[in-house]
């Protein structure tokens, strides 16, 4: 065989992702062999291919492309043709590269082919029936009560009992002698793989990213937090309801949970208290988009998923606003994880979870009434799809326990929407019919219009709601975007390749859990949000951790050089960090600005309330004299600390305050001149001063009376 040339060995080092069996040997040396990279587990070995330029361009070539069309897309300036147009190219890029397997999805945890006899312990079933309708009777005039409870919550035990696999039973001997042994000789080892202090560096991030400046991001609230915190003064007081008819109506679980923040926090009937309990729930949520990742591609795709969901400007704005929307994926993730999981292995406890899930999500935000919907596509999926041979009679048993598990744990608000089905039903029929408005238009043309400008949000426009948005910009940073488009490429040709069941779900997942806003055909412009979406960035964000993993994973298995295998981690850490500077602009900064600069600012004005109570004055001598369009006037005495009172006063009323001889602050609108004029009439002792606010164009007056006595010569 020929010796190789210099030109040889210059071409081996300039194309490192080619295996090269030489080495110019150094002094005298035998030329080894180099030795191959070892794949991982569960992973085909690839065949390496020549590349131009010496960069694995077929793998680079739709993340660039997809890339370059989401920065047309950045507003404010947006082009939306050569958008398309790079999208398109990116699609053809990304199917050739998936088809002939240099760009590969993570494998999803292996199929088990257990057999459930289906099999039910009678007398728990029985015990659990008549404890059901029991509880429906005992239901009545919308209150939860001891009675009722005991019952209800005896026959949810009594029901899984009945219908729950035996859990292993440990083997406490060995366990025993395991804990002697370790007494004798008592030590812990800790020991951290990289994989693990990835996860505490990702771990540490979103904490930041979820619970920093809480208190004061954002920091106003707006007329939905006081119907709101009015609610959960109810459950302090002890009124216990099913469903809460303020407002229009709103499920129950927000007011208990949040009561339950203000007692452990010891933070009141405040936004604080809203704040910590939807920020726990979409913790909680994180914890099972992780799961989630585990199952469907494993540990790396598991932290992927939990990273860009976890520091995403949507999820965030969701989890801080203090509102029930993060509960609507608070219910989607660990019902899709049980779900999922159970179908995979055939453990029935599993459906009984997900059934356990479901139904406090129907307790939780009105747009989780969706869910059922995804439970019925994912049998449906499955049972028509290869994976089921053998278990499709099972599939649909399974179903129907995570359904009655659902209904049993639903079955205090069926009592309420039996007896009360209009005050129920009535945000979902303002949205679908024309209840409190008439459609404008053809409602079929609207369905479709509705559902292409949803299944756009991410890459388009989020909608217009500044309260838990920047209005018209993507749903997703233009990183995020990008990965999210790859993912989508590559679980299409999949499926075209593989007819995995659990692909397809995950693709028609997102068109599901998009339909609560979908479904506004009276109010197309309320479509899209991100709110009624919220459920939607589950399987989002998994997809995107699915697309990164197959960039990153790919382009480290097709390189063989040290310095090859550096340049793609220092690649991915490129585009992870990026992907966190975007977002923290996006929320820490934009967000942050457009929020304040449209809310009022109560705030601050509930601050010079306390002040003012805490001084020379009452809460019952302080005043905020209504206007036009201006301040919610209950959130200036709740963020005072008094939300059982509501300073309002209208102009007209200004002369009755004078029957009050204590100290007086009225607070005033600027722009008000007849207010203004009318208290320098009634009160001339009093004095103005007008009050800076931190937010440019949100001053307001303050008007001081002193107390009569005070008053006197």
């Amino acid at each position: 065989m020929d010796e190789p040339s210099v030109l040889d060995y210059l071409k081996a080092k300039l194309t490192f992702w080619k295996k090269s069996n030489f080495e110019l040997a150094r002094g005298g040396e035998e030329v080894q062999p180099r030795e191959e990279y070892p794949v991982s587990a569960g992973e085909e070995k690839q065949e390496t291919r020549p590349i131009l330029l010496g960069l694995p361009w077929p793998i680079l070539l739709p993340v660039g492309l997809a890339l370059v069309a989401q920065f047309f897309l950045e507003p404010p300036n947006r082009s939306g043709l050569p958008a398309a147009l790079f999208y398109g190219a990116a699609a053809l890029a990304g199917g050739i590269a998936a088809w002939k397997g240099w760009l590969s999805l993570a494998e999803g945890q292996p199929e088990v082919t257990v057999l459930d006899h289906l099999n039910y312990r009678r007398t728990a079933a029985l015990t659990g029936f008549l404890g059901l309708m029991a509880s429906f009777l005992l239901f009545g005039h919308n209150r939860f009560n001891p009675i009722n409870l005991t019952v209800w919550l005896y026959s949810l035990g009594a029901l899984v009992v009945a219908f729950a696999q035996p859990l292993p039973v440990p083997d406490w001997k060995a366990l025993g002698q395991r804990l002697q042994l370790w007494l004798k000789n008592p030590a812990i080892a800790l020991r951290l793989s990289g994989w693990g202090a990835l996860l505490v560096v990702v771990a540490l991030v979103l904490a930041y990213f979820r619970f920093y400046d809480l208190n004061r991001l954002p920091m106003n609230m707006v007329s939905d937090h006081a119907e709101k915190l009015l609610d959960v003064g109810d459950v302090l007081h002890g009124q216990f309801k099913i469903f809460f008819e303020r407002n229009t109506g709103r499920e129950a679980f927000q007011f208990y949970w949040t009561a339950l923040m203000a007692l452990i926090f010891k933070t009141g009937i405040s936004f604080l208290s809203l704040k910590i309990g939807t920020v726990i729930v979409g913790v909680v949520t994180l914890i099972y988009i992780f799961r989630l990742g585990h199952e469907l591609g494993g540990k790396w795709v598991a932290l992927y998923a939990l990273f860009f969901a976890g520091i995403a400007y949507w999820p965030n704005i969701i989890s801080r606003i203090g509102l029930r929307f993060p509960l609507y994926p608070f219910c989607v993730a660990p019902v899709m994880y049980y779900l999922l999981r159970g179908l995979r292995r055939g453990y029935r406890n599993d459906f009984i979870w997900a059934g356990l899930w479901l139904g406090l999500g129907l307790h939780g935000y009105t747009a989780s009434r969706i869910v059922p919907a995804l439970v019925i596509v994912a049998v449906v999926l499955y049972s028509i799809h290869s994976q089921s041979a053998g278990r499709r009679r099972q599939a649909l048993v399974w179903g129907a326990i995570v359904l009655f598990i659902a209904f049993a744990v639903f079955i205090p608000l069926f009592r309420y929407a039996l007896e009360n089905p209009q005050m129920f039903n009535y945000r979902s029929l303002t949205r679908v019919a024309d209840i409190e408005h008439p459609l404008p238009g053809n409602p079929v043309n609207i369905f479709f219009s509705n559902t292409w400008n949803a299944l756009r949000m991410f890459f388009w426009s989020n909608g217009d709601v500044w309260v838990h948005s920047i209005p018209y910009r993507p749903a997703l940073d233009v990183i995020t975007a990008a990965l999210f488009f790859l993912g989508l490429v590559l679980l299409l040709v999949r499926y075209l390749q593989k007819r995995h069941w659990r692909d397809l779900f995950l693709l028609l997942s997102i068109p599901v859990l998009l339909l609560p806003s979908i479904l506004s055909l009276a109010f197309p412009n309320e479509n899209p949000n991100l709110n009624r979406t919220a459920g939607a960035y589950v399987p989002v964000f998994l997809i995107v951790a699915l697309g990164f993993d197959a960039l990153v994973r790919s382009l480290y298995n097709r390189v063989l050089s040290r310095q090859g295998k550096r340049a793609v981690i220092l690649t991915g850490v490129v585009l992870a960090v990026a992907t966190v500077s975007t977002n923290y602009q996006l929320f820490f900064v934009e967000y942050r600005k457009n929020f304040d600069q449209s809310a009022w600012n109560t705030a601050e004005m509930g601050e010079v309330m306390r002040a003012f109570t805490h001084s020379v004055g009452t809460p019952e001598s302080v005043y905020v004299v209504g206007y036009p369009y201006w301040v919610d006037t209950r959130l200036v005495a709740i963020n005072a600390g008094y939300p059982e009172i509501n300073p309002e006063l209208m102009p007209e009323q200004i002369p009755t305050t004078r029957v009050n001889p204590g100290a007086k602050m009225f607070m005033v609108n600027p722009a008000d001149e007849q207010a203004i004029a009318l208290l320098k009439e009634i009160y001339p002792e009093g004095w103005m001063r007008r009050y800076s606010s931190e937010v440019q164009g949100k001053d307001f007056l303050l008007f001081f009376v002193p107390a009569m006595e005070d008053s006197l010569p």
